[in-house]
């Protein structure tokens, strides 16, 4: 990890860089996938999967029977932990669930709010190197709790706690179908694979591209992504191995990750180099965090309120607060996807069980985007219901507003209503 010491304000921005990569040629790459896809359907999404995924499926969906096979093969340990991650995952969503409020503006005047489920939604589950079935239960259970009518779920990947986890929250529709193609079937449909209105779930730079070029076209999705991330903010109470494990939790994503340490102690910064060091050697995914922390810096800077100032720029995907009264230290976040607060609490959690979604926005998007909640589930219809004397005590201010922009048929609407009610 690159460290600097005390950088002017002016020098935050190319210190805190993200990975930056050249998108023109691989959004001409996906583009032509997206377009063969919606135009040749099933014959292009199989076409794709023999020669990206090595899929030769005569069908993409899975039958009934591989769920149970699934559920059989599996260990009960990993079952039950499942079940307990799902358990507070359902328990957290569940909260956010809220009663339409009729307010009565002026006399006669009635206005609320509803929350609708959207009606068909996708999910994309990678393959690749590990099988993220922790995804499931993050996307899974808010699209239940929410009521979405038809929840159909795309992966290159069979693996049993896959099939295990998406059965657990009561999705039964599974497509073998991974990466750009899996995103344009969703978005089009095929032959085989409805169509959605909003697409969730990650993927890699080819997935990720797929989901920006269909939004493009008008579908809706879960928000821009882009690699994982986490930046820890430590002073001299942290536990140097705890922030070295929390770092390297996310630079084992992909060498595209970032991680980044702001401290107000140099102590801190060669402790935890020293810690990282010891661990990344026992590390399975040694070469892929290695790559990672090419990409990550260790600031130390002169006080809290600077760090504080310097992460709310950064605007992490994840925010670890491993320092003196960290509750307190909380209160200042501005911009974060999710927030970890004190010594005890890894970001790991949230990944997996505390509850709260992993889905969350990263490459600086938490300036203005939220994680993945029940309201990415809904839309909010607004409703309106007015009275004859309703009208009467509204009427006058309408007409006034509508004649003042100079449309006319507006003011007429109200106008001709307000004639009928006054001379019955």
């Amino acid at each position: 990890m690159q460290i600097y010491k005390y950088p002017a304000a002016n020098t935050w921005n190319n210190i805190l860089q993200r990975p930056v990569m050249d998108t023109s040629a691989l959004e001409q790459k996906v583009d032509a996938i997206l377009r063969d896809v919606k135009n040749n359907g099933d014959a292009a999404v199989r076409k794709y999967a023999e020669q990206f995924d090595k899929l030769t499926a005569a069908t993409f969906e899975v039958a009934p029977a591989a769920f149970e096979e699934a559920e059989a093969a599996l260990e009960p340990a990993l079952k039950a932990a499942i079940q307990q991650a799902a358990k507070n995952i359902t328990t957290f969503h569940n909260a956010q669930q809220s009663t339409p409020e009729v307010i009565e503006t002026m006399p006669g005047v009635q206005c609320w709010r509803k929350s609708v489920a959207i009606e068909k939604v996708g999910l994309y589950i990678p393959g690749g190197s590990a099988p993220l079935f922790s995804t499931i239960l993050m996307l899974g259970i808010p699209a239940k709790i929410a009521g979405c009518k038809e929840i159909i779920l795309c992966t290159p990947s069979l693996h049993p706690a896959i099939l295990y986890t998406a059965k657990l929250v009561g999705i039964s529709r599974v497509f073998t179908i991974g990466g750009v193609q899996a995103i344009g079937a969703m978005a089009y449909g095929t032959e085989s694979v409805p169509q959605v209105y909003k697409i969730f779930g990650p993927g890699n730079q080819y997935v990720t591209c797929a989901k920006q070029l269909v939004n493009k076209d008008g579908l809706a999705i879960d928000m821009p992504a882009g690699p994982s991330e986490v930046a820890v903010l430590a002073d001299d109470t942290c536990v140097p191995d705890f922030v070295a494990a929390d770092l390297l939790s996310q630079a084992e994503h992909g060498p595209d990750s970032q991680v980044v340490l702001v401290t107000t102690s140099e102590k801190v910064i060669n402790n935890v180099q020293a810690a990282l060091d010891t661990q990344l050697a026992l590390l399975p995914r040694k070469d892929i965090a290695t790559g990672a922390l090419a990409n990550s810096r260790m600031i130390l800077v002169d006080n809290l309120d600077t760090a504080m100032a310097m992460l709310n720029a950064y605007a992490p995907e994840h925010l670890i607060l491993a320092c003196n009264a960290a509750s307190e230290v909380a209160a200042m976040v501005t911009n974060a996807g999710s927030v970890f607060i004190g010594n005890y609490t890894p970001e790991s959690a949230g990944d997996y069980a505390s509850g709260t979604n992993h889905t969350l926005p990263t490459n600086g998007y938490a300036k203005a985007y939220s994680g993945v909640s029940l309201d990415s589930f809904v839309k909010k219809i607004t409703f309106q219901q007015i009275t004859p004397d309703g009208l009467r005590h509204i009427g006058a201010t309408i007409e006034a507003m509508a004649a003042a922009e100079g449309l006319d048929a507006h003011k007429q609407a109200v106008s001709v209503r307000l004639k009928q009610i006054n001379n019955p």
